[in-house]
């Protein structure tokens, strides 16, 4: 078995993914929800995950405070012995999808737009709690 702290990189920019994912993917599946009246798309613990996740990364942009998760992962990166961008292959791809290059005003432009997005889309199609009789 390889290095634990390379192996534990690895997972932190897995969970960095899935985190995105759920983000971006969960206001594509909430507009779409809202199109096809999807009732799961209106599911309160859901969508105020969605809000708190998109708040978060906003709040982290607007202050100027690294990513956690990105920091975790650099960590263990420097345990593993590499430098904290010296990484696996997954570990390469996942970094190569997640992270760009630009000012830190521009990330935090596009995170707050898509923060306005998510809080219109969450007041314009708000979310409720699902009677019994209802759930999928």
């Amino acid at each position: 078995m390889g290095n634990p702290y390379a192996f534990a990189a690895d997972a932190v920019v897995t969970v960095h993914a899935v985190f995105v994912a759920f983000v971006v993917g969960g206001q594509a599946a909430i507009l779409i929800g809202w199109i096809k009246r999807w009732n799961w798309t209106r599911r309160l613990v859901f969508r105020i995950a969605h809000l708190a996740a998109i708040g978060f990364v906003v709040l982290e942009s607007w202050f100027d405070i690294p990513c956690s998760l990105t920091l975790l992962e650099n960590r263990f990166r420097i345990l593993a012995g590499a430098e904290p961008y010296e990484i696996s292959f997954i570990g390469y791809w996942l970094d190569r999808l997640l992270f760009y290059t630009a000012p830190t005003w521009v990330f935090a432009l596009i995170y707050s737009l898509f923060g306005a997005l998510v809080l219109i889309t969450f007041l314009a199609y708000p979310p409720r709690r699902l009677r019994h009789r209802e759930a999928p």
